[in-house]
């Protein structure tokens, strides 16, 4: 579980096959084998580490499925560690399991701020809600607005300084995850086929006779 609030920068330094190494420095602290860490907000298992970064196996599918098949050497990635029971949750829960790619449409400038629209799958975007969260290579984003095939969210400064966002440009993919939470909530309505009264509780356990006396 993370939270789509970048740690730091992180450079490409080894791709092959199945195996990806990262130069890092902010995400081996306290970091050990076996962690995970969210690299453009893909969850991946750390598998070795060494001074100065570490190495995750990259399942064929993951290469597939997200912008992490397109790195190369010394391309920059957003850093994650898995979020710590008690810790602040500065962005919003994000699962590190990418439902697609975007493609950047358009970056335009509005005073200190950037406007990045973003294309979406048709199948995601009954998840993607003006005002709601939008996980974009790993970092938590508010949509501003939202149509039938695209998104739009505002970059401040700070985004634009302490993630890979802030170099993106049109023609760029990058990974989207959206809300799980409204993921489920639509999963239990489509399998619900009976209305929630009293005789669904009593049916089920929940609800049985007087207990007055």
């Amino acid at each position: 579980m993370f939270t789509g609030i970048v740690e730091e920068i992180g450079i490409v330094k080894e791709t092959t096959r199945d195996n990806m190494a990262f130069e890092a420095r902010k995400v081996l602290e306290g970091t050990k084998v076996g962690d995970s860490i969210a690299v453009n907000g893909i969850c991946l298992t750390v598998i070795s580490l060494r001074n100065g970064g570490f190495s995750a196996n990259v399942m064929p599918e993951t290469l597939r499925r997200t912008n992490l098949g397109g790195l190369h050497y010394n391309d920059q990635v957003n850093l994650e560690r898995a979020l710590a029971l008690g810790g602040r949750l500065g962005g919003h829960l994000v699962l590190g399991h990418v439902d697609d790619t975007g493609e950047v449409i358009d970056v335009t400038s509005e005073q200190d701020a950037r406007i990045m629209r973003i294309s979406v799958a048709v199948r995601l975007i009954p998840y993607v809600v003006a005002k709601g969260f939008i996980a974009v290579d790993g970092v938590s984003l508010s949509v501003i607005d939202v149509d039938d095939f695209s998104f739009a969210v505002s970059l401040v400064a700070y985004t634009m300084e302490h993630t890979t966002l802030g170099e993106r440009r049109p023609g760029d993919l990058v990974n989207l995850e959206a809300d799980f939470i409204a993921k489920y909530l639509e999963n239990l309505k489509e399998r619900r086929t009976e209305g929630l009264d009293f005789e669904f509780l009593r049916k089920y356990g929940f609800a049985g006779g007087s207990h007055a006396s």
